[in-house]
């Protein structure tokens, strides 16, 4: 059996490349002068790439709601980041369709092989899967209409530096997609007013957000804005812990 297992992952790591292939250049992180600030919260752990079973994902209609709020149609190009073992990947696949593409991405190895174990088992040929980095999604430029971060932004530990590689892979009229729950992000969530002031730092403007209960918080998406900003010039969100509730705030004066 495990002659047969290992050439169908081969087979799915490699074969969908194609649809979404990165430039030569691109495939060492892209190097840039300065550095990028830290983000001044706490970092969710990753302690699992399943939150709750796909079964009761379903009956809330949970990534239909996300994909109808996020205009998701026939023939997009879709990269779900954080994709843990694809449930929107198998989902946004049978959405986008066979003219359509989606690249599923995760940083970590063993869920990245087991996704491409279950994308070669169900035949999804418009998916490809990929090994990403935690400061870097690794995206191909002017690639994609839709990014989605579901249930995984609190987790990343170099949001600035993350955002602002991710930037180039959207297409002209692309939206970044944050599902995430308002609480705390050492609580696995993002508080609304953080999230979008991080991505502003940026260089994303806030073009919606609306409550979504059915996937455990809210819906945010994001266009990118402008220039791509030096990372010398980004500044910060501080939380301001003197407040009654903490509420984050752009500010020059966090520490390099």
């Amino acid at each position: 059996m495990p002659m047969l297992v290992m050439p169908a992952l081969a087979l799915a790591v490699a074969s969908c490349e194609a649809p979404v292939r990165t430039p030569a250049a691109n495939q060492a992180i892209e190097q840039v002068d300065g550095s990028f600030p830290a983000a001044d919260r706490p970092i969710a752990t990753i302690v699992s790439s399943r939150w709750s079973t796909e079964e009761a994902r379903d009956r809330l209609n949970e990534a239909g709601t996300v994909m109808d709020k996020a205009g998701i149609r026939p023939g997009m190009t879709i990269a779900d980041i954080g994709a843990g073992e694809g449930y929107y990947t198998v989902r946004l696949a049978a959405r986008v369709g066979e003219n359509g593409r989606v690249l599923a991405e995760d940083i970590m190895p063993a869920t990245r092989d087991e996704l491409a174990r279950r994308v070669a088992r169900e035949r999804l040929d418009n998916v490809s899967v990929r090994l990403g980095l935690p400061q870097d999604p690794r995206l191909p430029d002017n690639s994609f209409d839709r990014i989605l971060l579901v249930h995984m932004y609190h987790e990343i530990a170099e949001p600035y530096e993350f955002l602002w590689r991710m930037r180039p892979s959207l297409r002209e009229g692309g939206e970044v997609i944050v599902v995430d729950a308002d609480r705390a992000t050492e609580n696995h969530g993002t508080p609304p007013a953080l999230l979008e002031c991080e991505f502003a730092a940026v260089g994303y403007k806030l073009v919606r957000r609306e409550e979504m209960p059915s996937a455990g918080g809210y819906l945010a998406a994001f266009r990118a804005e402008g220039p791509r900003p030096d990372p010398s010039n980004i500044r910060a969100c501080r939380i301001d812990r003197s407040a009654p509730q903490p509420t984050p705030r752009a500010t020059g004066d966090m520490p390099g």
